[in-house]
């Protein structure tokens, strides 16, 4: 459902039930109580006329299968609403008290009121039920905040993660090259190594050789 529909409804319902303990008060009034009673009724029931065309304009901006629910409630709160705007007529009129008992014996009134009391009852619990869906949908969106904090502290250790392995794979990087280097370096100590090898062993092969044609020499002689 709607949220703004919720919230329409929400304040619907309160003003309804507010008109229908003020519309109980003012016939039990006379003068200038009267009066102001009737003109805060008179206001409370433009304010419920307001609120029922912003849930129609609403209800007919959503999806059909959310519109066809949303519309059979607003029929229910439209007869409620005429229903108020009977009584208010009703305690308005001269000598309202007398109207009122006559009205009720000539054209069956008082099943009507019946019905609209139960019907406000019905207006108080959905009122409740509402309350209630408000209530868990703020338990939702604090439950919601909390996990996307946590979300944005897991992201923010991945992040430090990430940024500590590549600082390491710099690093291997780095002792990689400097393998490659000792390696190069090896290889050309093991290349002069064998060259040396071989300059001595011809140094020694021709002092051999030397001693040998000295001997040859002396020995001749």
């Amino acid at each position: 459902m709607s949220e703004v529909f919720e919230g329409y409804e929400r304040q619907y319902c309160e003003v309804s039930a507010s008109l229908s303990r003020k519309c109980t008060a003012a016939s039990a009034l006379d003068g200038e109580k009267k009066r102001q009673r009737l003109s805060e009724i008179q206001s409370g029931v433009e304010e419920a006329e307001s609120l029922i065309r912003k849930m129609d304009l609403e209800a007919r901006s959503l999806q059909p299968s959310v519109k066809a629910g949303l519309l059979a409630k607003l029929r229910e709160y439209k007869s409620d609403l005429n229903n108020l705007k009977s009584e208010l007529k009703r305690i308005s009129a001269p000598n309202a008290r007398q109207a009122t008992r006559e009205e009720l014996l000539e054209s069956g009134m008082a099943d009507t009121l019946v019905a609209s009391t139960d019907q406000r009852g019905r207006l108080m619990m959905t009122t409740e039920r509402l309350n209630q869906s408000t209530d868990r949908i703020k338990e939702s969106r604090r439950t919601m905040f909390e996990t996307e904090e946590l979300g944005v502290s897991i992201l923010q250790d991945l992040h430090q993660q990430r940024q500590s392995l590549l600082h390491a794979h710099t690093t291997l990087h780095g002792v990689d090259d400097n393998i490659g280097k000792s390696k190069k370096i090896l290889a050309a100590m093991s290349k002069r190594m064998d060259r040396n090898k071989w300059i001595i062993g011809g140094i020694i092969a021709a002092l051999v050789l030397s001693i040998l044609l000295i001997l040859y020499f002396k020995l001749t002689h």
